[in-house]
């Protein structure tokens, strides 16, 4: 935070840090002032930073690409050295290596979040690059070393990559908002909704074709895209937009965030998240916890959605989208918004996300957890391969 051009990951980091230092523990974090190519935020970049009570963060200045910092390396050995178990966030990226380095010379347990890097489609980029670097990943990562992943699907996914590594799933929390955001008024339209990172990985292709579908039935509809993407693929998006005669259908509002998502969330009654490939799919939770039903493609590892009478679980083409979406328009929308509410508030707090994570901690550290949690939250966490 706030480098908010990154997506998902951002905000679930940042919440689960703020967990994880109200329950107990001292955390602090090193990171880099980048927020995406070409841009910086503006932080201080020469001291610590005092985010929450237990929660401090160091930003290194980045000198190229997404996170090359070449500046942390005495930082990182200083805090690996001080720290009872180093917490790695991400994959491909400049400070993988010198942590797994640090952690492996000190001897220090180390929890590894891929955040869904380790997860593969069809139109995968660089996998070449990847394969490379996880050869250089894959002798750093020692036994004390603990895949920390946010789905089984995940999971299954990522031992792929890194077979000999125990794993942990540990879902993300997700805020529950005081009041819905579902408005029941409607003028029998159905009013979609996209938020996510504007990349190919997304599948809004597929979206948009499915749109052309539903119009061709002569359905009411709007779909708004929120997001924030290369200039290149944008305009591809909009090109596609104009070539399928779906100008007065779709539009594009740019990037939202705090009040303008959540402002966002009440102007629709559904979402849709046709993604190739998710590790888990934020936005999918802060719609439920909303009350905004979902449709969420195989990629995302929501089938539960429609055991919960919130949403649905389908595949991402555009047939099958389209009927999705068909089927929809004549849903209860506004009481699947209320169950999928429900279920957020049971299963997937953020104080329970932290109290798990401190847990693994403290297994690692003292042979032991440090809390009891309820049943459906153990079931979750415990998840672990050879």
């Amino acid at each position: 935070m706030p480098a908010r051009s990154y997506g998902g990951p951002v905000e679930s980091v940042y919440r689960l840090c703020l967990g994880v230092a109200a329950a107990g523990c001292e955390v602090r974090v090193l990171t880099t002032n980048s927020d995406g190519i070409g841009r910086t935020l503006g932080v201080d970049t020469g001291r610590m930073i005092a985010m929450a009570a237990g929660f401090d963060v160091r930003y290194l200045r980045r000198r190229a690409r997404h996170a090359v910092a070449p500046s942390i390396a005495l930082p990182l050995l200083a805090e690996v050295r001080r720290a009872d178990v180093v917490h790695l966030t991400g994959v491909y990226s400049f400070p993988t290596l010198p942590t797994l380095i640090a952690a492996a010379v000190l001897r220090k347990p180390l929890v590894w979040s891929p955040r869904g890097a380790l997860q593969r489609w069809a139109g995968s980029r660089r996998v070449v690059a990847k394969r490379i670097w996880e050869l250089a990943c894959k002798p750093l990562a020692g036994r004390r070393t603990v895949l920390h992943v946010t789905s089984e699907q995940e999971r299954v996914e990522s031992l792929q990559r890194f077979p000999r590594l125990s794993t942990v799933v540990i879902p993300n929390g997700v805020r529950i908002p005081q009041e819905p955001a579902f408005d029941p008024e409607s003028d029998g339209s159905l009013r979609m909704g996209f938020i996510g990172r504007l990349d190919p990985k997304k599948g809004l292709e597929n979206l948009l074709d499915a749109c052309a579908m539903v119009k061709a039935d002569g359905a009411l509809f709007s779909l708004a895209i929120a997001g924030g993407g290369s200039e290149r693929y944008v305009r591809t998006l909009q090109n596609q937009v104009a070539t399928l005669g779906l100008d007065g259908n779709v539009r594009f509002v740019g990037e939202v965030h705090n009040r303008a998502k959540r402002k966002f969330f009440e102007g629709m009654n559904l979402l849709v998240v046709p993604s190739h490939t998710e590790n888990f799919a934020l936005v999918v939770a802060e719609a439920l916890a909303s009350g905004i039903p979902v449709i969420a493609s195989h990629g995302t590892p929501w089938a539960a959605l429609e055991d919960k009478g919130c949403g649905q679980w389908v595949n991402n083409s555009p047939a099958e989208l389209a009927q999705a979406i068909q089927r929809m328009r004549n849903a209860p929308l506004a009481t699947m918004g209320a169950r999928g509410r429900e279920w957020m508030a049971a299963d997937f707090s953020w104080s329970g996300a932290a109290r798990a994570m401190c847990n693994l901690y403290s297994s690692l550290v003292y042979g032991k957890p440090l809390f009891e949690l309820d049943e459906a939250q153990t079931s979750r966490d415990s998840g672990r391969a050879a």
